[in-house]
Order: C-alpha cells, then sequence, then structure tokens
C-alpha cells in the first residue's frame, strides 16, 4: 500500500511571523533592561514582574513555532493570528513602558546624611528630616513612566527643611494606577498631621484629584490634604469649587508639553486664590532628574538652575502652610 501524505504543517508566513514577534519581544526585554536596569530594580515591581512574564510567552511563542504542528484551519487558525497580533501590540507596550530613568544628581541625592534619612520599599521611597519631621508631610507622584528616584534631588531640599516627603512608586509608571498610595503613605506615617500633596505632569493631574477627594472641605470630614503642589501640571478637570486646600503652580516657560497656554488655562479650573510660579527657561523634564524627554521644549537655562528655583518655591509653599498651624 502506497504511505499516507504527510499532514499539512501550520503556514509557514505564520510560524515565521511568531518567531518574529517572539524575537521581538525578547530584544525590548533585553533593551529596557539595558537601558532602565536601576529603575527596573527600584521601580514598583509590576514593570519587572511584566519584563519576565514577557520573556516567559516570547520563549514558549518560539518553540512552538520552531516546531512542525498540525495545520489548523478556521476559528483555530483565526485564532492563532489574533494571539499573534495580540503579542505584537504587547510587546509594542511593553517598549513604551520603559521608564525614564533617573540620572545624577537624583541618585546621589538619595543617599542618606547628616540632615536626610532615606528609606526605600517597593512602592515608595521617604526621605525624612533626621531630627524628626514637623507634622506637615509631602507626598508626590512622579510623571509617566518616569523612574521615581528622579525626583529626589528637587525634592530633597524640602525634607531638609523639616518636612517628610514620600515619593509613590507607582505600577508600570502610571499615576492612575497609584491612586491609593496617597492612603497608604499616610496609614504608614500616622504622626504627619497634614499633608501636601503634588506630582509632576500626570502625576500632579493624579495628585489634584487626591486633594480634591480629602481636603478639609470633604463631607468626610478628614483634613489630610491641606496643599496642592502642581510641577509642570494641572487639574483634569475644574475643581475651583471644590478644592479647599492652597495650591502652588510651578511651571517652565519652556515646556514643550505642560505648555504655558495649557497652564495659563488651568486658572480658570483651580481655585482663584492659587498662586503660579514660572520658571523662565525651564523645560518638562527639568521638574526631574531623567534625561530629555520627546516632545519637550529647548531650555534656556541650565538644568541646576532650574531644579534650584523649582525646589526653592516648593520649600517657600510648603513652609508656608507648615507655619500656618
Amino acid at each position: 500500500m502506497p504511505a499516507a501524505p504527510p499532514a499539512p504543517t501550520a503556514p509557514t508566513w505564520l510560524r515565521i511571523a511568531t518567531l518574529v514577534v517572539a524575537a521581538a519581544a525578547v530584544a525590548v526585554v533585553a533593551w529596557a533592561c539595558a537601558t532602565s536596569w536601576g529603575a527596573v530594580v527600584h521601580g514598583h515591581p509590576a514593570y519587572a514582574v511584566l519584563l519576565a512574564l514577557t520573556l516567559a510567552l516570547a520563549l514558549v511563542a518560539g518553540v512552538r513555532a520552531l516546531r512542525r504542528r498540525p495545520a489548523r484551519r478556521g476559528w483555530r487558525r483565526a485564532g492563532r493570528v489574533v494571539l499573534l497580533v495580540a503579542g505584537a501590540v504587547g510587546v509594542a507596550l511593553v517598549a513604551w513602558l520603559r521608564p525614564f530613568g533617573a540620572v545624577e544628581p537624583a541618585l546621589a541625592a538619595m543617599r542618606s546624611d547628616g540632615a536626610v534619612t532615606v528609606t526605600e520599599s517597593a512602592t515608595r521611597y521617604e526621605l525624612a528630616p533626621a531630627g524628626g519631621g514637623d507634622g506637615t508631610a509631602v507626598f508626590f507622584q512622579p510623571g509617566a513612566r518616569v523612574d521615581a528616584r528622579a525626583y529626589a534631588a528637587v525634592l530633597r531640599p524640602l525634607a531638609e527643611s523639616g518636612h517628610t516627603v514620600v515619593v509613590a512608586k507607582q505600577p508600570l509608571g502610571i499615576a492612575f494606577l497609584a491612586v491609593g498610595a496617597f492612603d497608604g503613605a499616610r496609614a504608614a506615617l500616622p504622626d504627619e498631621e497634614r499633608w501636601v500633596v503634588g506630582g509632576h505632569s500626570l502625576g500632579g493631574t493624579v495628585a489634584a484629584m487626591e486633594a480634591d477627594a480629602g481636603d478639609p472641605g470633604a463631607d468626610d470630614g478628614e483634613a489630610p490634604a491641606v496643599g496642592l503642589l502642581l510641577f509642570a501640571s494641572y487639574p483634569a478637570g475644574d475643581v475651583r469649587g471644590t478644592l479647599t486646600a492652597a495650591v502652588e503652580s510651578v511651571s517652565g516657560s519652556r515646556d514643550g508639553l505642560a505648555t504655558p497656554a495649557k497652564i495659563d488655562a488651568s486658572r480658570a479650573d483651580l481655585p482663584a486664590d492659587s498662586t503660579f510660579t514660572v520658571v523662565e527657561g525651564a523645560v518638562h523634564a527639568q521638574f526631574g532628574d531623567y534625561g530629555p524627554q520627546p516632545g519637550d521644549g529647548t531650555p534656556t537655562i541650565s538644568h541646576d538652575d532650574a531644579r534650584a528655583r523649582i525646589s526653592a518655591a516648593a520649600v517657600a509653599f510648603v513652609d508656608r502652610l507648615a507655619s500656618a498651624r
């Protein structure tokens, strides 16, 4: 009897496409680790877990694609195509989520000394005055995909001025995924009597939501937020009629993302007594130490000068609130 013909195998194009996506996933994981290793290790565990999961799935998909498997037809083949497209989108998302890693002098500012004690956990880090805080603390939300450590240098003067500073490590670097972090910080530091919430860029938008939800005028009777500190940021909507916390908006005149026009438009959404400080020549990425950012403007002031002016505005604001107790 003649030998039975070999069973048809999966189309070559589908196997090759799967191998390409799997190889791209491995390359993205390697690239993220090579270029942002410090941010991956010191950031919220969610991105590290995502990288590990991406690598594992890529290896499984690659091995399966290399094996000769019976052809699938109809809805089964369509399902493989859908999974392939989803995998490609997932790889692109993992690449986009790669954090902007902290650079000097932020890394040096993460070291404890005689004035400030730095502690770090999986979900936040804390800059505490070595002699104890004055009861007015600052909770800060980083900008989107920015290493939380990048704000250590610009916020450290607040701790040196006597205010405990807590910086959130956001899942996947997205502030909207860390909306409960403020409550966690308050629970962890019950001796802090009053809080100023702040943030950079998207982090500031979420900070405005947190301040509005928990300011002294809230129906729940709590009064954790006495101030809102915005770094190159603005609220997502109108909080003029509901927010009773004091507001300080610090922005850069050359910012290409939170542009001067956007900051000026935010005046209509904030309480009338909000104060606005514009750092002439500063851009978006100068509110932290994480390198240049796509879409930003061109600065006409040095990074050190911009940082010093931003820090001075923040310290003056929080000091004023602390002295008003």
